[in-house]
């Protein structure tokens, strides 16, 4: 069926082990192409750095509190995704456990022209600015912070967290230390491989039961455990699309093509996306890149195909 899910019931785990199986494969050259096929790893085709093994390596070392280690790593993280808004805040993470708060703002600052939203960010650049003594600047986004917290009302899903942020930035105003630390919640900071799969697992069930808005928190988790891997990327860009999300899709779509480039998931679901903007001619570049990726066919290049088909119609 034009459009299924098919790829969601593919699913193998991405964890570490699968993430190293993965490295291995693409420094050895081989193209694992896409999601499709019946359950192979997670594709990591493109560049011989790989992003999402070098993320894995920053939050291990943030878990040593090695943060100049971490600041390495997630530097070339996001030298190689630089839109990627979870790389960013644990670049900007590591930046403030060394102390390097004007980095730290700087990469804060960058994440939030991202996103906006991002609660993170916002309360990491207050306590970046507390530190760097600019008391205005970090009032500033206290303000920001309680006006999210106030339309909450402690009712959304983002309520705990807001109240945490602000909290957090009014003790460090308040001269108890700007310092980020590991103290902030679980749930804004970064995860481990395990809670990551299972947020993975959680947000395939989300998708078959068509409920995107848990399947696309749920894969928030996933990014914050795996960084900027292909697959997730890929799945939020199709989970923002199946929301009517476009703009959004696209992003993420070429977030992971720009990391993967022969990921044949994300160019075929990308092509589908240019369909229903009514981009037929772009959907068809899309197509004649599966074409060159599938020397022998495959099944992304072929439901591509009759998408365009049907977008003719």
């Amino acid at each position: 069926m034009i459009g299924s899910t098919r790829y969601f019931h593919a699913f193998l785990t991405v964890s570490a082990i699968a993430l190293a199986a993965v490295m291995l494969a693409s420094s050895a050259g081989a193209n694992t192409g896409g999601m499709s096929g019946g359950g192979g790893m997670p594709s990591a085709t493109g560049p011989s750095f790989n992003p999402a093994a070098e993320y894995k390596r920053g939050l291990d070392a943030l878990d040593a509190n090695d943060f100049k280690t971490a600041a390495k790593s997630f530097d070339k993280v996001v030298a190689a995704a630089p839109k990627n808004v979870q790389s960013l805040v644990a670049d900007g993470f590591a930046h403030a456990g060394m102390q390097d708060y004007s980095v730290a703002r700087d990469v804060y600052k960058k994440a939030l022209g991202i996103d906006a939203n991002h609660i993170m960010a916002r309360r990491g650049l207050a306590l970046a600015l507390v530190n760097l003594g600019d008391k205005d600047g970090a009032s500033k986004e206290l303000d920001t912070l309680k006006s999210r917290a106030a339309a909450c009302n402690g009712t959304c899903a983002d309520a705990s967290n807001l109240n945490a942020a602000v909290a957090a930035v009014e003790a460090a105003m308040g001269g108890a230390g700007g310092k980020q630390s590991s103290n902030a919640p679980a749930s804004l900071l970064f995860a481990s491989a395990g809670s990551g799969d299972r947020a993975y697992v959680s947000a395939i069930s989300f998708v078959n039961e068509h409920d995107y808005a848990k399947a696309l928190k749920s894969l928030e988790r996933a990014e914050r455990a795996f960084g900027p891997h292909p697959d997730v990327l890929t799945y939020i860009g199709y989970t923002y699309r199946k929301m009517g999300r476009y703009d959004m899709a696209e992003r993420y779509y070429r977030e992971a093509l720009a990391i993967a480039p022969g990921h044949r998931g994300a160019t075929e679901y990308y092509g589908e996306l240019k369909v229903e903007r009514g981009d037929i001619k772009g959907a068809k570049l899309m197509l004649a890149k599966l074409d060159g990726l599938c020397s022998f066919g495959c099944a992304d290049a072929e439901v591509l195909r009759q998408w365009i088909a049907k977008g003719h119609e």
